[in-house]
């Protein structure tokens, strides 16, 4: 298999390149996402946020190369994206994974199709998960799976592709408040580990907080962007357990900020 795409980058290279970035729908006649121009470093965890229907999974799904502008462009490192690649792996809120296979046999599935031996894939599969704390479930079918764990399937995964940029979309949006905290916990020690580049989409404020290094909030029809910040409070820091942030000085303001946001944005229908 391909070495990291992340061995030819350094941090501070820029991993995604938005400029200008439109896209319409309906013949033109609906504007999803208006004029978008960003930067995204290696290495950062960037939360896109914002009311229901403001473009911020249509953004994701540009960057996933799912769609295309209709305006502006959109690279990796560089290179314009002209569709799904290797170089960026999207996790999905709806459970992915195929019936029929084991968890293991879930996560081996893409580098067998890659032409990776069957010991080295397993060996990657089985780190994996351990990674995402399903060491005891490699054998278990989808069906003999929680929401959560077959959630931690479909991200481990899709990590086994060996993206340089990881996107998520709501990926905890359909489990119960305990298993979400939970999630975002283990996800924070993922990211530690695995040095990628992450965009997320969330409506969750607090998990936005948590997980981002950076939160690019837009606004309600068509999606521009609103505020662009960088959480400056936790000063580089990642957090192993939520009670740490939510105790960190700038952690309520922070929060005040981004509902009084939403509220202008959800108001101003």
């Amino acid at each position: 298999m391909a070495q990291p795409a992340t061995a030819n980058h350094a941090p501070g290279d820029i991993a995604i390149r938005a400029t200008g970035v439109t896209r319409r729908y309906l013949g033109g006649s609906f504007t999803a996402v208006d004029d978008i121009t960003l930067d995204l470093p290696e290495g950062q965890v960037t939360a896109f946020i914002g009311p229901s229907g403001c473009g911020k999974t249509t953004m994701l799904r540009m960057i996933a190369g799912l769609e295309l502008p209709t305006e502006g462009t959109i690279t990796v490192y560089d290179e314009p994206i002209i569709g799904p690649g290797p170089d960026r792996g999207m996790v999905f809120q709806a459970y992915t994974s195929f019936p029929w296979l084991t968890a293991l046999g879930n996560i081996e599935y893409g580098m067998k199709i890659l032409g990776m031996p069957k010991r080295e894939r397993e060996a990657k599969a089985k780190q994996l998960l351990e990674e995402v704390h399903l060491g005891h479930a490699a054998k278990s079918y989808p069906s003999e799976l929680s929401g959560g764990m077959k959630q931690r399937v479909a991200i481990a995964r899709t990590l086994a592709q060996n993206p340089t940029v990881l996107l998520m979309d709501e990926p905890f949006g359909a489990l119960d408040a305990q298993v979400r905290w939970e999630m975002q916990e283990m996800m924070i020690e993922i990211i530690e580990a695995e040095k990628k580049t992450v965009i997320a989409v969330t409506h969750d404020i607090q998990e936005a907080i948590y997980l981002a290094d950076r939160i690019v909030f837009f606004t309600r029809n068509p999606g521009r962007i609103k505020q662009d910040i960088l959480l400056e409070f936790k000063n580089g820091r990642r957090f192993a357990k939520k009670e740490e942030l939510l105790a960190e000085p700038g952690y309520i303001e922070t929060e005040r900020q981004l509902f009084a946001w939403m509220r202008e944005e959800i108001q101003a229908q």
